[in-house]
């Protein structure tokens, strides 16, 4: 991590020192864990199928999800972004990296800003793509299962976008800080059923966020829509569904189930929406101080120590929201 060698600068591109790079504490874990599908089964990109073979073997080089670094040279041919500009972009858990400049253009953190805001580009983008994909109205009842960093910043979202939200976890920290958020209630998940809670009030949420990435929780998702609901499944689901039990209210209630996956966006809005849009669209409620990232920093660690912070991830994940590795300049 971080010791490759310096890779040439090649036209169209510029030379980044990283700062910082944003731990994921889903996908990564599953890498982590050896539970992620890409180390036991072969991606096929033409037609999206898993298939026999692995895609990712060990070890794993560079993996990352979202870094800030210093523009410290460009091709002469580069313009933008500018030598001493601060950006945003994936290029992995590397202390230096080359990236094409056209991938950075719109990036630049604007004077003043926290480089740490940084780490949240795409976490706050698959966040909104599953608002997105929640298609929430005016008034809607939305409720969001899990209160991780991507819970929270989709429980922060979604009362922008008008919805009355109940967040539900089983961390009353997370629970807290999700009202600091918006939402008008919030649920233990250790005192009972959501879905029971929900349907004592009203018929039952109109849309539930499902990112626990449990698929218990998905289930409980699914009990708490009311017929005919939408539930976003947008956590990132390991191995067998056990406990998730499609013939009883899936089938009973007509309940949508919509996938929501950062490789791209709602299909009813791919004319309009992109990633990238989507990104940059989350880095200016940020920079607009509608979404404080800055709360949901709980450890910034030095990358040497690496293999500490995994291990405080695998075994205390409770007590951790975004983790973040920091490089030395």
């Amino acid at each position: 991590m971080g010791l490759e060698s310096p890779a040439e600068l090649v036209p169209g591109s510029v030379r980044i020192r990283t700062l910082y790079s944003g731990v994921s504490a889903g996908t990564e874990l599953t890498a982590y864990r050896g539970t992620n599908p890409y180390l036991s089964r072969k991606w096929d990109t033409e037609r999206r199928l898993f298939v026999d073979g692995h895609t990712h073997a060990y070890p794993l080089s560079g993996w990352g999800y979202q870094e800030v670094g210093e523009v410290v040279e460009a091709a002469p041919d580069v313009a933008d972004p500018p030598v001493g500009s601060l950006v945003w972009g994936i290029w992995g858990h590397r202390a230096e990296a080359v990236v094409p400049a056209e991938k950075l253009v719109g990036h630049v953190l604007p004077t003043g800003v926290d480089p740490l805001t940084g780490v949240f580009a795409r976490v706050g983008a698959i966040a909104l793509n599953a608002v997105h994909a929640a298609d929430v109205h005016l008034g809607d009842q939305v409720a969001v299962f899990g209160q991780g960093v991507i819970g929270l910043l989709a429980t922060r979202l979604a009362v922008l976008s008008g919805a009355r939200v109940v967040a539900a976890d089983g961390v009353p920290d997370r629970l807290e800080l999700a009202r600091r958020f918006g939402a008008a209630e919030t649920f233990d998940i250790g005192s009972g059923s959501v879905a029971e809670f929900m349907r004592k009030r009203i018929e039952g949420a109109d849309t539930v966020i499902e990112l626990s990435g449990s698929h218990l929780g998905l289930h409980e998702a699914i009990r708490t829509v009311r017929k005919g609901g939408r539930v976003v499944a947008a956590g990132f689901y390991q191995g067998d569904g056990i406990g998730l039990r499609l013939g009883e209210e899936f089938h009973h209630n007509q309940v949508q189930l919509v996938s929501s996956q950062i490789g791209g966006v709602a299909s009813w809005l791919a004319h309009r929406w992109d990633v990238e849009r989507l990104q940059r669209t989350f880095m200016e409620l940020v920079h607009r101080s509608e979404v404080d990232v800055a709360e949901l920093i709980t450890h910034v660690v030095p990358v040497e120590r690496a293999a500490e912070a995994f291990d405080l991830l695998d075994k205390h994940q409770s007590e951790v929201l975004q983790l973040v590795f920091r490089f030395e300049e």
